[in-house]
C-alpha cells in the first residue's frame, strides 16, 4: 500500500480491556519471528509481558494503535539508564502492525507516540533493531532514524 492509503490512527496507552486484541496481535508478531507451535512463548511469559506493559512502575511500557475501535498495532518499549548520556534511553523492543493495515501510517504513528512519551519523560533517545532483510520496515526506519551498523549478538546464560 502507499502512503495515500493512510488512515486515521489514534495511539494510546493500552488498557485492561485491550488484552484480547493485544493477545491476537502478539501471537501474530511472535509467529512472524518463528515463535509458534513448539517454539511459542509460554502462557506465563505472555501473561507476564501483558502485566508489565500495564504496570506504571515497570520499566516496560506500551502503546496501541486504534482505528474505529479496532487495534491495528502495538509498540513495546523498555526505558533504561545509559552510560554515555545523562538521560535515560528507550529501547523499542517490539513494533507490530496488522498485515491488513501495513503501509497506512500505523507504525509511524506508534513511533511518533513513543517519541512523545520519551519527550514527556526527558528520555534522550530511542533505539531499535530489525532483521536486515525486513525491507518494508526498513523503508520507514531509514526515514526516522539512522542505521548504526551494529550487529546484535545474544548469549544464553542459564
Amino acid at each position: 500500500m502507499t502512503e495515500d492509503a493512510s488512515i486515521d490512527v489514534h495511539v494510546r496507552l493500552p488498557t485492561l480491556s485491550d488484552k484480547s486484541a493485544w493477545t491476537e496481535l502478539w501471537a501474530q508478531y511472535n509467529a512472524f519471528y518463528g515463535r509458534e507451535g513448539d517454539t511459542a512463548l509460554s502462557s506465563d511469559v505472555i501473561e507476564n509481558t501483558w502485566k508489565r506493559i500495564l504496570d506504571p512502575r515497570s520499566s516496560v511500557a506500551g502503546l496501541v494503535a486504534m482505528t474505529d475501535g479496532r487495534m491495528l498495532g502495538f509498540a513495546h518499549v523498555v526505558f533504561h539508564d545509559n552510560l554515555i548520556q545523562l538521560q535515560q534511553t528507550c529501547y523499542m523492543q517490539d513494533l507490530f502492525t496488522s498485515p491488513t493495515a501495513r503501509g497506512r501510517g500505523v507504525a509511524r504513528a506508534l513511533i511518533d507516540g513513543i517519541s512523545v512519551m520519551c519527550r514527556s519523560q526527558d528520555v534522550g533517545d530511542i533505539y531499535w533493531h530489525t532483521q536486515a532483510d525486513n525491507v518494508t520496515a526498513r523503508r520507514l526506519y531509514d526515514q526516522l532514524g539512522r542505521d548504526t551498523e551494529f550487529v546484535v549478538y545474544r548469549m544464553k546464560v542459564g
